[in-house]
């Protein structure tokens, strides 16, 4: 509860939250780009701007599984994250493969200095804290961070409802002819059932995550 609480107030706060929205924006224009290899197509670049949006690039691939994967694949990868964190003994292994992953990104998709410069926050961010000795500190910011994922992930979908013709709800509304308000409550629905997970992780060690 109490990293629960942190990772809110984190997300919350002015400037401060900014970096852990990119982290968001990174992880929802991942998943595109990996469900458009998944079905076939092409991924150019991907781009993010300041405000924690972002855009990918791509030829090809299903357009609906492309369009749904953004805010689906955000909440799997924060709950991942956390899942891989409650490990102590792979916690470095679990921080080097994300920074690693966000560097490749920015070899292979990043093409604009705005986008490289955020990917390069990024990639301190989980390369960073592997100075700390401390392997619990480094899995409790871990797990923080993989609750911020998931919590941007709840609330960015949020956004789309005051939205008119733009957004991935409104891309998927236009294929399927299913209301965007539908997608986006399969979406918070989703993310509510990662955090639920994260919450019976701990639960079912009594409160203590080895």
């Amino acid at each position: 509860m109490l990293e629960l609480l942190v990772a809110f107030l984190l997300t919350r706060f002015p400037y401060i939250s900014v970096p852990f929205k990119w982290l968001e924006s990174y992880f929802h224009e991942l998943s595109h780009g990996i469900a458009t290899l998944l079905t076939g197509g092409m991924v150019s670049h991907i781009q993010l701007f300041p405000n924690g949006a972002g855009l990918c690039f791509s030829q090809g691939g299903s357009s609906i599984f492309i369009a749904y994967a953004g805010y689906f694949g955000a909440a799997l990868w924060g709950y991942v994250i956390f899942l891989l964190a409650t490990k102590k003994s792979i916690i470095r292994f679990t921080l080097s493969l994300l920074g690693l992953t966000v560097a490749a990104s920015l070899v292979f998709w990043a093409r604009d200095l705005l986008t490289i410069a955020i990917l390069l926050v990024l990639a301190i961010v989980f390369l960073l804290p592997l100075k700390l000795k401390n392997s619990s500190v480094l899995n409790t910011l871990l797990r923080i961070l993989g609750l911020m994922i998931i919590l941007n992930a709840m609330a960015s979908p949020m956004v789309l409802l005051g939205l008119s013709g733009q957004g991935d709800a409104v891309m998927l509304a236009q294929l399927t002819w299913i209301p965007a308000w539908i997608w986006v409550m399969t979406w918070l629905l989703f993310s509510g059932v990662m955090l639920w997970l994260c919450w019976q992780k701990v639960d079912y060690k009594k409160g203590v995550i080895k």
